[in-house]
């Protein structure tokens, strides 16, 4: 009895439970909050989680279980996290929308999101309650194959980058401003962030390139200075690469000079919740029933965001086999904001076993439900 006490014990404080066939419980705590951070060498309020910007990198196997608690620390404002690129089978109640799949959680209040995650490959999470990404509520969220299955494709070490933006305003401001009559458009961020490091004011590749901006110098253990990739030669190694810019639209480049390029938002990234589709097609102009003839209808790539060019249209194609109540939306923050997007309420009568949790609005909605059940 004492051995499997001390067995439950061990496997409590690492978080991760045992499920059948191989498949386990990872469990987190996250305590969302504001933080001083410097990313850029400046100081700067940012959204953290347990401390750290950006968040905690979540790490599971296909058919594992995560299960987050999320503790609202925000002193006056709600909030949520969106899984981006989780279908939530099952669990559209999980999905992290405000208003949408969830009310906001309170400030002080702890909702517990249980999910499984069914398909390996790069994900990250972020905030999806007003501007709270552009804030810096964002993580990864990788999901690898099990153990027992190999990848099509053999490397010896991996590396991780989530990109980012940053502004020097605070998100309340650029809310304000998006709100505003005439509205006040929030500009270009002032700094583009890898792993929640970047720079400002100088470049690490002006010996390179034609710049006004002075050569970066860091002694190396700044909060700012660039992460540096360690790699052995004659190996192979896997970048795993995650872009939860609010704004900006980004090319990465390697190169002899290793730099960050395309920063712009003429383009609209959509992003639709709860499923994965297959493009079809781009093209100039309104979209005509002729250029359907043009469609891949055999080898058509399968996404969860697609880009849509300026004056053009994009053709997508998804099965709606996944109850819930799912947003489609355009995936820069303040267009967010400002409502481009549309909800797909896809059999919502065939949802079943939603947790009281997720039916309810915060502390007095419970106690009204409670009065209700007795």
């Amino acid at each position: 009895m004492r051995l499997l006490r001390a067995i439950f014990v061990w496997c409590n404080l690492f978080g991760v439970f045992e499920l059948s066939f191989g498949a386990k419980e990872r469990n987190y705590e996250f305590d969302v909050e504001y933080i001083y951070k410097k990313p850029d060498c400046l100081e700067h309020v940012v959204m953290g989680i347990n401390g750290q910007f950006p968040g905690p990198t979540i790490r599971a196997e296909v058919g594992d279980t995560l299960v987050i608690n999320v503790t609202n620390k925000l002193s006056t404002e709600g909030t949520v996290i969106h899984w981006h690129g989780i279908r939530q089978r099952g669990t559209p109640w999980a999905d992290g929308t405000a208003a949408i799949s969830q009310c906001a959680i309170n400030p002080g209040e702890t909702f517990q999101y249980k999910f499984e995650v069914d398909k390996s490959g790069t994900y990250f999470y972020h905030g999806h309650y007003g501007m709270q990404r552009a804030a810096g509520l964002y993580g990864s969220l990788i999901v690898d194959l099990p153990k027992s299955q190999r990848e099509p494709f053999h490397y010896d070490g991996e590396f991780n980058l989530l990109l980012s933006d940053l502004w020097h305003t605070s998100s309340h401001e650029q809310e304000v401003g998006l709100s505003s009559a005439p509205m006040r458009w929030i500009g270009e961020p002032q700094t583009l962030l890898i792993n929640g490091r970047g720079q400002f004011n100088c470049s690490l590749a002006a010996k390179f390139v034609n710049t006004t901006l002075p050569q970066c110098n860091f002694k190396g253990d700044e909060e700012c200075a660039p992460e540096i990739l360690q790699v052995k030669p004659k190996k192979t190694y896997r970048i795993r690469i995650a872009s939860t810019t609010s704004l900006a639209s980004l090319n990465l480049a390697i190169s002899n000079a290793n730099q960050l390029h395309g920063n712009g938002s003429e383009i609209h990234p959509w992003h639709l919740h709860g499923h994965d589709f297959w493009v079809l097609g781009y093209g100039e102009g309104k979209f005509k029933p002729l250029d359907a003839k043009s469609f891949n209808l055999t080898r058509a790539p399968l996404r969860n965001t697609v880009v849509v060019f300026p004056y053009g249209w994009t053709a997508l194609r998804f099965k709606a086999d996944n109850p819930g109540v799912w947003a489609f939306h355009c995936h820069i923050e303040p267009h967010l904001h400002m409502g481009m997007g549309v909800i797909f309420a896809e059999g919502v009568h065939k949802i079943r076993k939603v947790p009281t949790e997720a039916l309810t609005c915060g502390a007095t909605a419970k106690m009204l439900l409670n009065d209700t059940l007795h």
